[in-house]
């Protein structure tokens, strides 16, 4: 019977289901950190909610204005050094928690946004321009240039090492089914 029912709800929808079963549950327990725990995630939604709002006005736009053809051309595998500059710049510039841009990064991979290129943008998040004068403040102009610059770098390094090891899984994977 469970399995019959677990059949026609999607994975989401029985995540969402658990997390409320428990919800339930640790209510029963103990009324007091259930409530707690519910202040604590109506306190940190209304914190995303504006990167929330910022992250599918984006995607909107890349859906209304970009279509697939020019998102593979500039953010495809074969997108160059313009497609490897766009995701670490764009990653620099991005705000808010990381799991926000998800749905965005996804929607894009869809249309064709290379792996790689999704690593990299992930990974240049860690350059935070807000912070650049407490980082120069604290461990000086060199130690800020030289950080900035690896972690540059880097990001392109683990993007394009994540596509090598997605390209070779999937050989991997291809073989193992031949």
């Amino acid at each position: 019977m469970l399995n019959k029912i677990s059949e026609k709800i999607s994975g989401k929808w029985m995540f969402v289901i658990g997390v409320v079963l428990i919800y339930l549950i640790v209510a029963l327990i103990d009324f007091d950190l259930a409530k707690k725990s519910w202040e604590e995630f109506v306190f940190l939604f209304k914190k995303i909610i504006p990167t929330l709002v910022l992250v599918f006005a984006l995607m909107f736009f890349f859906n209304f204005f970009l279509d697939v053809k020019k998102i593979s051309r500039l953010a495809g595998k074969s997108a160059g050094a313009k497609g490897w500059l766009i995701a670490v710049v764009a990653g620099v510039l991005s705000s808010g928690p990381v799991y926000m841009w998800y749905p965005l990064l996804a929607d894009l991979k869809e249309k064709g946004m290379a792996d790689g290129l999704m690593a990299a943008f992930l990974y240049s998040r860690a350059i935070k321009i807000p912070q650049m004068p407490m980082l120069v403040y604290y461990f000086g102009m060199p130690f800020t240039i030289v950080l900035t610059f690896y972690m540059f770098l880097f990001s392109i390094v683990n993007g394009v090492l994540v596509d090598k090891l997605l390209d070779f899984y999937t050989l991997f994977r291809n073989k193992r089914k031949a």
